[in-house]
């Protein structure tokens, strides 16, 4: 929301990428799995918020890519394809977890639209889930090795800004 913060994260529903900026331009472009129910902020609708997020909390520094997080914590587990076979229904949360919280009063923060409440995380998944198309519960997904490379980038407080038209050439926004 600010020109002065260091590093942006842009997100194009549409287009299905995630981008990394600073002033100067994109650091890091990465294919991106947004929510199967598409757009919305609404508690319980499985869908992405859109509007201005920040980074409210990094969860994973330092985890092996394949930890399973659940609530947020180290199951003690590594995803495999013999545990996700044991565990068929889960929806895996792996490596890193970007913790997001909506900006905007009545858009995507407080009362039934907060996307911190809603649990709406940019994380890793299972290798094999399909990236560039839109099939997560609301979260961003993204491959195991590219969540770590964001995650290694920003800081708390980050700026995230997600939208649902394509954003064609990503620029600093504020």
């Amino acid at each position: 929301m600010t020109a002065m913060a260091e590093k942006q994260i842009q997100v194009s529903l549409a287009d299905q990428r995630l981008w990394l900026l600073d002033p100067r331009g994109v650091l890091g472009d990465w294919s991106i799995s947004s929510a199967g129910n598409g757009a919305g902020e609404l508690m319980g609708s499985e869908c992405t918020p859109r509007g201005w997020h920040k980074v409210r909390a990094r969860i994973g520094a330092g985890c092996a890519a394949g930890t399973v997080f659940v609530a947020r914590r180290p199951t003690g587990e590594r995803y495999s394809p013999e545990l996700a076979r044991a565990h068929p229904a889960r929806d895996w949360i792996l490596t890193r977890i970007l913790w997001l919280s909506g900006q905007q009063a009545g858009v995507n923060r407080l009362g039934q639209v907060d996307s911190m409440r809603r649990y709406i995380y940019i994380h890793g998944c299972p290798d094999d889930c399909p990236m560039g198309v839109a099939r997560s519960h609301g979260c961003i997904r993204m491959r195991n090795q590219e969540v770590i490379a964001l995650f290694d980038q920003v800081t708390t407080g980050t700026q995230v800004w997600i939208q649902e038209a394509p954003l064609g050439q990503p620029g600093w926004r504020s």
